[in-house]
């Protein structure tokens, strides 16, 4: 992963809550591990229905995605967060994120930023005034930034830190290899019986 400290961007409101990872991608599009290819599925059941954001021009290319509260509830998936990663976002901004989906986020290197319900709110009219606004969530201070509005994005310091280092998983066990040679080489393996 590469470090992440300050992400701007155009951003698209979807004024949808408790948006699952079966409406972010549906099961019968999760047929691949590899990464990419799964953008033509992302909200492909809603893209149908007229004046859903992310089919219209004005927010092609956004990066940084607003949501209601609870979004990626649901099942497990990875290819939720690949997805939206594959279409293009690096930021995910709600109220409440689903557990198993922000944890996929940061270990995939996809932000979800937590920020209060009435600030997420105004964010969305402000880029729905105006589709060619900047948003800038910025990691070291824990502030997202658009039209005039600033509110804090609350991050546990662990999950920053390893955004700001652009560290994934192993590379947090592997700051502690010397301490797990350690203890490998002070224990005896057990000999199993036969």
């Amino acid at each position: 992963m590469k470090p992440i400290t300050t992400i701007s961007g155009r951003a698209v409101a979807i004024r949808r809550t408790s948006i699952d990872t079966d409406q972010i991608i549906a099961a019968r599009h999760c047929l691949r591990t590899t990464r990419t290819g799964f953008a033509e599925h992302l909200f492909a059941a809603w893209r149908a229905e007229p004046g859903f954001p992310l089919s219209d021009p004005a927010y092609a290319g956004a990066t940084i995605l607003f949501a209601g509260a609870d979004f990626g509830s649901g099942s497990s998936r990875e290819h939720a967060v690949w997805a939206l990663q594959d279409h293009g976002f690096t930021v995910v901004v709600a109220s409440r994120f689903g557990d198993i989906f922000a944890d996929n986020a940061v270990r995939s290197g996809l932000v979800p930023a937590v920020v209060a319900d009435s600030e997420v709110s105004a964010m969305m009219d402000a880029v729905e005034a105006d589709p060619a606004a900047l948003v800038t969530v910025d990691l070291v201070t824990l502030t997202i930034r658009t039209a005039g509005i600033e509110a804090p994005i609350r991050m546990n310091a662990d999950t920053r830190q390893r955004f700001l280092d652009g560290h994934d998983g192993i590379d947090v066990t592997l700051q502690h290899e010397a301490a797990i040679r350690a203890f490998e080489s002070s224990h005896v393996p057990i000999a199993r019986a036969s």
